[in-house]
């Protein structure tokens, strides 16, 4: 394997829990609802989808307690913004503080443990095609199905009418509410599918991309995820691009301290952050040029109407 292709595939693996976690935010502020729980979201995916996997034996098991475990914090964050009004700021803060101190109970006795990895796909010629066989035919199942889920949520919003209904109620709750439809439950619904994706992202760190468990092991993706959402300006295309930039970012500072190359390591992991500041700056001037409103997704308290 040529050093260029390594770096290709280490990107890619480095990406995949980031555009998973960033995919269902995307559909969740799409809905107008800010959910600020991923993080805890994904560790909880990640404790429970280690266990599930290592006493059943199966990663397919494995990925689906971790979907589980994202779906119930994010029913309980559900029914404490959107049952009861609670600030969905407060919220999601409480509840990745949470997930992360009860992953750490769930997945102390896993710790040192080891499973193993993913298996990755083999389909003989392809695979063993020069440079792009490994990248496009030999990934395991959560990369092709963090790409199928980019294509999947783009069709939804906007190919579909459920999705331009979703998009309604995040643009004006109000109008879609007084044209009769079920904002809370749609809402609701786009949470818990947020949910899931933050699980499964959770599950690919510890079934896929480092087969064992520590406590602490997102180390802040979640945050990366949301801050990615912005980055994207809400539509799955850019999302994509947004969440392969941030992993090959955090995959070069790898390369860059190995290679000796004398630039500091904690300029190399701001990259990300600092790019998203810009590009956030960058949109409020355009927007304020234009005239327009910022989308509900963009919204100060996201509090819905009951």
């Amino acid at each position: 394997m040529g050093l260029f292709e390594a770096i290709v595939l280490s990107v890619i693996a480095a990406s995949t829990p980031l555009l998973l976690a960033a995919a269902g935010e995307l559909v969740v502020e799409r809905a107008g609802v800010l959910n600020l729980g991923v993080e805890g979201m994904m560790i909880m995916g990640a404790a429970c989808g280690f266990a599930g996997a290592y006493l059943s034996g199966s990663t397919f098991i494995g990925a689906l307690v971790g979907i589980s475990a994202g779906m119930l914090l994010a029913a309980v964050f559900a029914a404490l913004t959107l049952g009861l009004a609670v600030n969905q700021v407060a919220t999601g803060l409480a509840l990745t503080i949470f997930g992360l101190g009860l992953s750490g109970l769930i997945g102390s006795g896993f710790v040192g443990q080891k499973i193993t990895p993913a298996p990755q796909f083999f389909i003989p010629w392809l695979t063993e095609l020069p440079f792009v066989g490994r990248i496009l035919f030999g990934q395991d199942a959560f990369v092709y199905v963090s790409v199928a889920l980019v294509f999947g949520i783009w069709w939804f919003l906007y190919a579909t009418r459920p999705g331009l209904v979703l998009r309604a109620i995040g643009d004006s709750h109000a109008s879609a509410h007084a044209l009769g439809y079920p904002v809370l439950w749609l809402r609701a619904g786009a949470v818990l599918f947020g949910g899931a994706c933050a699980g499964l992202a959770g599950a690919y760190l510890s079934l896929a991309y480092t087969p064992f468990f520590i406590s602490g092991m997102t180390a802040g993706r979640g945050w990366i995820a949301l801050a990615l959402v912005v980055f994207a300006s809400w539509r799955p295309g850019r999302l994509a691009a947004g969440a392969y930039l941030f992993g090959a970012v955090t995959i070069l500072q790898l390369h860059a301290q190995g290679a000796g190359l004398g630039i500091p390591p904690q300029l190399m992991s701001s990259l990300p952050y600092l790019a998203t500041i810009i590009v956030l700056v960058a949109i409020s001037r355009a927007r304020s040029t234009a005239g327009s409103a910022a989308p509900a997704s963009l919204g100060l308290a996201f509090v819905p109407d009951r």
